[in-house]
């Protein structure tokens, strides 16, 4: 669990943890807000994006988040395992939050408080910010706000840049899937 499934770039196993430790998670408590998160703004990005470009945004941001982790704690010095959603979470979180600025947010346990969903970005962000660099380690905060700048960049650029991009790329990924040589050895 520790070798592949928490990501440290003091660990000897670099590559597969920046993605494996995305559906790692520290305590019951963890898994739970962070599905809670996820649930709460899963619908709407869907909405958006739909299943398949969500589900390679999610993945993708799981690895951009805690590559910026990795930037940080190397640039820092401070090393140490990071495991969690979070980051990825911070990306569909804040993709919807640049989309529906004016959507109207509550706190689970505060409900009578809400707020827009652009001022809880900013608030997000700022208190990202100030804990990576001041040095705060409850959280990852390099990976939440790597997270967050690639959820506002996808949905601001990524979707039009990449996404509506993609059938050139996938028409070579079959044909060089369909016309590779069979194996064996022998002619067409």
């Amino acid at each position: 669990m520790i070798r592949y499934f928490t990501s440290n770039p003091a660990s000897k196993v670099l590559c597969s943890p920046m993605l494996l430790s995305t559906f790692s998670h520290f305590s019951l408590f963890h898994m739970a807000a962070n599905m809670y998160v996820l649930w709460s703004f899963s619908s709407s990005i869907v909405n958006i994006l739909g299943q398949e470009q969500f589900m390679a945004v999610y993945l993708s941001a799981g690895v951009i988040s805690t590559f910026v982790s990795y930037v940080c704690k190397v640039a820092t010095g401070r090393y140490g395992p990071s495991l969690g959603a979070s980051g990825a979470i911070m990306t569909v979180l804040a993709a919807v939050c640049t989309k529906i600025p004016e959507g109207r947010l509550a706190i689970i346990f505060l409900p009578m408080f809400t707020f827009t969903a652009g001022n809880a970005l900013k608030a997000i962000i700022a208190m990202d910010t100030a804990g990576m660099i001041l040095g705060w380690k409850f959280f990852d905060h390099a990976a939440h706000l790597g997270g967050a700048l690639f959820g506002i960049w996808y949905i601001t650029y990524g979707h039009e840049l990449i996404w509506k991009n993609r059938e050139p790329l996938v028409k070579i990924w079959h044909e060089m899937r369909t016309n590779s040589p069979k194996k064996g050895g022998g002619s067409k």
